[in-house]
């Protein structure tokens, strides 16, 4: 059983709080929504949970049964997607796929990484290379990184970006798959994305 713990999380540039004392505990099932307008810090608020990005001051952890994750095994139980995310064009989609799960230390499984590209509705196109893959069709591929690790925290930070109706159905699935199993933060300034999450912290007051 895992749990996340936010504690009064400053992160300060030169003179400036990008944002100041936020805090909150999420569990799993829930889903946390972060919005604010464009520059507000949502993006850096997921990086700082993630331990990509150390805060100015306050604390993130992570538990399991009760005992604290130290920071730097964090990231093994974290999935994110990220409009900075990038991909390997050179690649087919199914060769970042394999790619990813050798840098995270995962074991390649290739009928494991096919039923996640059905999962995302990118299967007859798990052999194309990404340089041919549409905007949304690069979209989804990086939620489909994301869950390789099976991650009980899945951080989406504008998950809808380049994606029509249909991808957003995927964004949708993804989210109630992972209320079955783990917790989820989105930060987004789409009112759908936010309308995901079940408390909003909203970073532009």
């Amino acid at each position: 059983m895992y749990s996340l713990k936010v504690s009064n999380l400053c992160k300060q540039y030169t003179e400036t709080y990008l944002f100041q004392d936020i805090s909150f505990e999420l569990h799993p099932g829930e889903v946390m929504a972060i919005s604010g307008w464009n520059g507000s810090g949502k993006s850096t608020l997921l990086r700082v949970i993630a331990g990509l990005v150390r805060p100015t001051t306050g604390r993130v952890e992570m538990f399991f049964k009760g005992e604290s994750i130290a920071r730097e095994f964090r990231r093994r139980f974290v999935g994110m997607v990220a409009p900075a995310f990038s991909l390997y064009e050179e690649l087919t989609a199914l060769e970042n796929l394999e790619f990813f799960c050798k840098v995270r230390g995962i074991g390649y499984d290739r009928e494991s990484c096919l039923v996640i590209m059905e999962q995302i509705g990118l299967s007859e196109s798990a052999g194309t290379l990404c340089r041919n893959y549409s905007s949304g069709m690069k979209q989804r591929l990086k939620l489909a990184q994301a869950l390789l690790h099976k991650p009980p925290l899945l951080l989406l930070d504008e998950p809808g970006c380049n994606l029509d109706s249909k991808g957003m159905e995927v964004v949708e699935n993804i989210i109630a798959d992972q209320r079955r199993s783990g917790m989820s933060i989105i930060a987004s300034n789409e009112r759908r994305e936010v309308d995901y999450g079940d408390r909003v912290i909203n970073l532009s007051k």
